[in-house]
Parts: structure tokens; sequence; C-alpha cells
């Protein structure tokens, strides 16, 4: 009988732009105020990458960070995922950029889409390579710049999003720790309610962008509301459930920052105070596939949590879709 491995996380990393959009600077761009996006959102400033920076390089930066605090080089890699839905190219992959940059010959690389809950999903994937012992190390990357199809003219949607990248190695650690459990789902029946163009616009796609640019991401944000609270709690529930513990066994939920009220409903439903969940949403809004990393890596520096605590990583995004994580850490 094939042994199951435990698989965990060995290194975080996170990249940021320098440049920080604040509010004030929003107000002179559409018809908004700080006090407005603060009280709706949450969000008093996010970091957006210069016009001619690929997103893939935040990419990089934070996939040498994890290497380094894993202790390994990218030559011991056996895979590369990259969670975005702002992929620089569709081929090459983000992931295969990213390969070359770091010069992680042996490892195979591929890109998935599940949009704010990409991380989530990517994790999933690499646990089985790892747990069936297919790969001894993989790198996962959740990889973001929005501000390429942010309609920077609608004040519903503009306020919210930023670019970022956060990294994690994945590998075998001793029983008992790293990745408990997961659960992943999507409704495709709510797609519509986030849609970001490619290759094809619909009529309803055009009809909902008012201005020339149709190939911007747009939202319908009371729909996505209901969605994602409902969520943020079910998926929390589910993974706790599927571990055997209760939330007064968790020492920390990070999950994916959107929006500030999106947070309080869901800890308000779970009937958690709010020093349970890790915020860092006012400094860098909705980053998408990255928000989950960037925060858990925060967290992780700020000292927020130690060897045999356990973690509740959750999120919903595009899709639309769900997903969370149960993690023992074992660092």
């Amino acid at each position: 009988m094939s042994r199951i491995y435990s698989c965990g996380i060995l290194g975080l990393g996170s990249s940021l732009p320098e440049k920080v959009l604040t509010n004030f600077d929003l107000e002179k761009m559409v018809d908004t105020t700080n006090e407005w996006i603060m009280k709706r959102t949450g969000i008093s400033e996010r970091r957006i990458l210069e016009k001619d920076v690929p997103a893939h390089e935040l990419g990089v930066d934070a996939a040498n960070k994890a290497l380094k605090d894993a202790g390994i080089s990218a030559e011991d890699l056996d895979l590369i995922i990259v969670a975005t839905e702002t992929p620089d190219y569709l081929t090459p992959s983000t992931s295969c950029l990213i390969q070359s940059r770091i010069n992680a010959k042996k490892a195979a690389a591929f890109d998935l889409n599940a949009a704010c809950s990409g991380f989530i999903y990517g994790l999933t994937v690499a646990d089985q390579f790892i747990k069936s012992g297919y790969y001894k190390y993989v790198l996962l990357i959740g990889c973001e710049g929005l501000s390429k199809i942010t309609d920077w003219e609608d004040r519903n949607t503009c306020v919210l999003f930023g670019d970022a990248a956060g990294a994690a190695v994945l590998g075998r650690v001793e029983d008992g720790y790293g990745i408990m459990s997961t659960y992943i789902g999507a409704d495709g029946d709510l797609g519509k309610n986030i849609t970001a163009p490619c290759c094809y616009l619909s009529c309803e796609d055009i009809e909902v962008r008012t201005r020339d640019n149709k190939r911007v991401l747009w939202m319908d944000g009371g729909e996505v509301f209901k969605f994602a609270v409902k969520v943020m709690e079910h998926g929390t529930n589910k993974v706790l459930e599927q571990s055997n513990l209760t939330l007064e066994d968790l020492k920390l939920i990070v999950p994916h920052q959107a929006n500030i009220r999106i947070l309080d409903g869901a800890a308000k439903r779970l009937g958690v105070s709010k020093d349970k969940i890790f915020i860092n949403l006012h400094k860098y809004g909705n980053i998408s596939s990255a928000s989950i990393p960037v925060g858990l890596n925060e967290a992780y520096e700020g000292k927020m949590f130690t060897k045999g605590d356990n973690l509740v990583l959750v999120g919903f995004g595009g899709g639309l879709t769900w997903g969370s994580a149960l993690v023992r850490w074992s660092k």
C-alpha cells in the first residue's frame, strides 16, 4: 500500500507594487469620497502596478521570498501552480514565465483560474500531488494585476481592487500537521454576477459596461455580497467538521479580503469575534487570488500563530467559486 504523506506550508512570501493609490487620490479621478469608500468597503488605499510593469514580476519576487523562507532552491521544485485571473499572456502561462525567471528547470508549470478562490483551489491541487508522493515540492502563487482590467471611471468597482502576489512552498511535513482538510465548490449559474471578458463579448457584457472599454471587470455588488457572506460561513464550518474541530479550536481565520461588510457579516454568522479574523483589507483592497497568501504571510511575519495552531483559510470569487482549508501550522 502506498504511503500517504502529510502536506504543509514550508515557506511564504509576498510582493506588492511600490505605488500607493489612496482614497484621496481616487477623489480626483471619479465622483467619490474617502468617507464613502471607507463606509462601504473599509479600504483606505491599494497598491497599483505601473503601466509598463507586468504582474508576473510580482510573482517572481514573491516566489523567491517563499523559496528563501522554505530553505530550498528553485531547482528543487517539481511543480509551479499560479492562480490568476489576470495573466499577462493567455500563453505562455504566468507559471511558465515565472519558471523561466527563477530558473526552476525541472518544474512542470500551469495556471488555474478560480478568481479570488484561486489560492485555495491551488492548495487543494498541490495537496494531492504531495500527499500521494508524486511530487516533493510544489510552489503555489496567487498573482494578480487587477488594475489592468479595472474600469477607472466606474466608482462602484475602481475603489475595490489592487495588485499583489503571494506565494507558498508546499512539501512534506510531520504527521498530524499541515493541510488537514480542504473544501472547494462552484455555482456557474451565478457566474454572470462577476465578469471580465477576454475573447468574447455577449450582449449582456456590452449592455452592463456603459463606456467604450468593454473588456473590464464588472460586478453586481449586492448579489456577490449575499453569496460571499453565506459561503464564508459555510466553508469555514465545512473544513472544521471534516477535521472534527470547532471554532474554539481555531487560532485564526485568514479570509479573502474583499469588503469589510462581508467580513463583518461572516463573523456575525459564525459567532466569532473580529480579533479571530485577520484583516489587512484597508491597506491593499481586493487583490483576488493573492489576498489569502499575502494575508497569511503578514500574519506569519507578525507571529500571530505558532506551530500546532489551527488556521482556516477561506475565500470566494468569480465563477462563482468558493474554497476553504484547515491548516495545522507545522513550522
